[in-house]
Order: C-alpha cells, then structure tokens, then sequence
C-alpha cells in the first residue's frame, strides 16, 4: 500500500505543478514565480496537513523527492514550446487541478486515519485541507481570491470524496477507500466544470 500511495501522490505533485503554472502564466509571473507556484501549489496542503496533524518536520522537507519533482515539471512547464501550449488553457487547468485534488485527498485521509482511525471528523476535515490547501496558497501567492471560495465546486467535491473514501474504509479496506475516494473526487470535479455546477449565493 505504501508504494502504491507514493506513486499515486507523485502523480498528484505533477498535476497541481503543471496547474501552478498555468496560474503562473496569466499572471505574467517569470521563471522563479512559475517555480515557487508549482511548487507550493504540489507541497502546500500536505505541509499544512503535517503541522496540524503534529508531524515535524512535515514530510516535503524529510522526502525532498516531492519539492523536487515539482520544480521539474514547473521548469518544464515554462520550456517555450511547453508553455505556449499550456498559456490560457483553461481545459489543462482543469483536468490538472481535478486530477491533483483527487489524489491529495485521499492522501490526506490516509494520513489522518493511520493515526486517528476513530475520529472521522478529522480524517474529513485533514482530507479536504490536504486538497484544496495547496490551490489556496497558489491563488493567495498570484495575489488573486481563491478560487474554490467564489466560482468552483471544489471544496464540495474534496468533502465528498473524502466522505467515500471514510465509508468505503468502513466496509471495505484503504486500498478500496483510496482507490474510489480518489476517482470520486475527481470525476465529480470534472462534471462540476463540464456542467457548471455551482453552490450558491
């Protein structure tokens, strides 16, 4: 289980990068600003994720492999050819940030639950900030409001696919849990975004 949820998060470090850095590149930021999105957008919710679950120091700094990967892709991402296909592409954006979300979720689970498996509360709660915390970091650093408060369904879909993964925990096992929490949220998001979906106001 612990490779396959190390592969599953490297997965999910590479979506939110490339989704910090389209973030990066409408807001005309250089190279270091595409750097510094990517990468706190891939690292971010799992840092806030450590400190609050008490877990020092938290693990991007224990296993530098994230941080770095992130970068990488990010310097990738503003190679010329690679950039002017991902500049305005709202698609990409989507699918990254979908893709990203799915994944930090569960892993935010999984974390909260190795060492609180009777406190669902806090499993939920570790789950949608492990999502969605990253995407936060990267809109306050572009200077924008964030997006999942004003215009996403997103936080819902992170609360829903962490509730799927508690109940499927319940009955079945983390692998199944992991495995349908992660596809929930990211299904659910993308449907959100083909068909507007929106809390309202």
């Amino acid at each position: 289980m612990n490779e396959f949820l190390f592969i599953i998060e490297l997965i999910g470090i590479v979506a939110f990068s490339v989704s910090g850095a389209i973030v990066a590149f409408e807001e005309e930021m250089d190279i270091f600003g595409v750097v510094i999105l990517g990468m706190i957008t891939s690292i971010g919710g799992g840092l806030i994720r450590d400190l609050i679950l008490g877990i020092t120091p938290p693990t991007c700094f224990i296993k530098p492999v994230y941080a770095l990967l992130a970068i990488v892709v990010a310097l990738i991402c503003f190679i010329k050819p690679v950039r002017k296909r991902l500049r305005n592409n709202s698609t990409i954006l989507i699918i990254t940030d979908s893709l990203g979300l799915g994944v930090f979720v569960v892993v935010g689970a999984t974390a909260a639950t190795n060492l609180y498996p009777n406190n669902p509360f806090l499993i939920l709660f570790i789950s949608v900030l492990t999502g969605c915390g990253g995407s936060i970091l990267r809109d306050i650093f572009a200077n924008r409001k964030p997006a999942i408060f004003v215009k996403y369904f997103y936080a819902t879909a992170a609360l829903l696919g962490a509730i799927m993964f508690v109940v499927c925990y319940r009955l079945f096992n983390v692998n199944v849990a992991t495995i349908s929490g992660s596809i929930f949220t990211c299904v659910l998001r993308l449907l959100a975004a083909k068909y507007h979906w929106k809390l309202p106001k």
